[in-house]
């Protein structure tokens, strides 16, 4: 494991018994974008703690998911998907997971059963040669969209991508150290997942509390959900074009202690004028049902009544500005 551990874990908690055999470490998931990482991050970890969308670029921040099992603890760090950059804002979600990856112990590379392989994940192969020593398993997502006698040519691909460009110095001769079709909608050999990926963690106390699912701050969960709600059914070039903030979460100060009311005020930023009018909709209707979809969401999540406040911003060229990307926090 990297010197940089410590980086990773940060400040934990203590615990001084614990079982001799117990392992505890981090796995990361990379892939294309859209290739399950996110929706299997859910599966293994059994609550919501990264959001899932059809358009790619959906992850945009390290989310950690913490898998407990009696004799292990599996910590998730779910990554953007590694792309060709076209801004900067790719480049440094490029950045962001190749320094996340030097610092976990296992990889699970992410390969759709329903898409062949092609450059974008040999591109990914290659960028993992770049990180020392940790096995790399391959995880061939989505096997409920494939007919089972086409599974194992797929898993043959798969097998080859792995022998060409991932092994080398550092790496295990044969590639990848394992190979593991799953279906994280219908729950297919997600144990198996969770299995494989804790013998490979190395022997250590718990590194977070029984019960704990994510340390992700509150607010960046909020803002996660709300772009998810404004993912749904919008044109393919306006994705990329959307970041949220929250800016305060504040408690109703009127309310009765059995009855509280979080009041959370939200930006929803876009690039252009053009996209404000479609995440606004006709007569707001569009927001309406964002903040809908959203609100559930994250009533969920802190677990009591929520008043959200949503507004429209165009930030322009939000994506290739330095100082507006780290205004939004990238």
């Amino acid at each position: 494991m990297s010197s940089d551990r410590s980086m990773l874990i940060g400040d934990l908690p203590e615990f001084p018994e614990y079982d001799e055999n117990y392992r505890a470490g981090f796995a990361s998931f990379v892939g294309r974008p859209n290739a399950g990482k996110s929706t299997l991050t859910n599966a293994l970890v059994g609550e919501k703690v990264a959001i899932t969308s059809s358009k790619p670029q959906t992850t945009r921040h390290t989310i950690r998911g913490i898998v407990h099992r009696d004799h292990a603890q599996l910590v998730l760090v779910d990554t953007p998907g590694l792309h060709r950059p076209r801004t900067l804002l790719g480049s440094r979600l490029n950045d962001l997971v190749i320094d996340t990856l030097s610092e976990v112990d296992v990889v699970g590379f992410c390969l759709p059963a329903d898409e062949k392989i092609g450059p974008g994940d040999k591109f990914i192969a290659a960028q993992l040669r770049k990180v020392p020593h940790q096995p790399v398993v391959a995880l061939v997502t989505k096997v409920d969209k494939v007919a089972r006698d086409q599974l194992p040519e797929h898993l043959v691909a798969v097998d080859q991508l792995g022998r060409e460009h991932l092994a080398g110095e550092g790496k295990q001769a044969e590639g990848f150290s394992a190979i593991i079709p799953v279906s994280a909608v219908e729950g297919d050999q997600v144990d198996v997942v969770a299995e494989e990926l804790t013998a490979m963690m190395p022997p250590s106390p718990p590194l977070y509390p029984t019960g704990e699912l994510s340390d992700e701050p509150e607010t960046m969960m909020i803002a996660e959900l709300i772009r998810e709600a404004a993912l749904e059914d919008v044109r393919d070039e306006l994705p990329h074009s959307i970041a949220v903030t929250v800016e305060e979460m504040i408690p109703r100060e009127d309310r009765p202690q059995e009855k509280p009311l979080l009041d959370v005020h939200a930006t929803i930023h876009v690039e252009r004028n053009s996209q404000k009018a479609i995440i606004i909709g006709r007569g707001g209707s569009r927001l309406k049902q964002i903040g809908s979809h959203a609100r559930t969401g994250i009533k969920k999540l802190l677990g009591t009544p929520v008043y959200l406040d949503l507004h429209v911003k165009v930030t322009k060229e939000w994506q290739r500005d330095p100082k507006k990307l780290n205004r939004l926090g990238f």
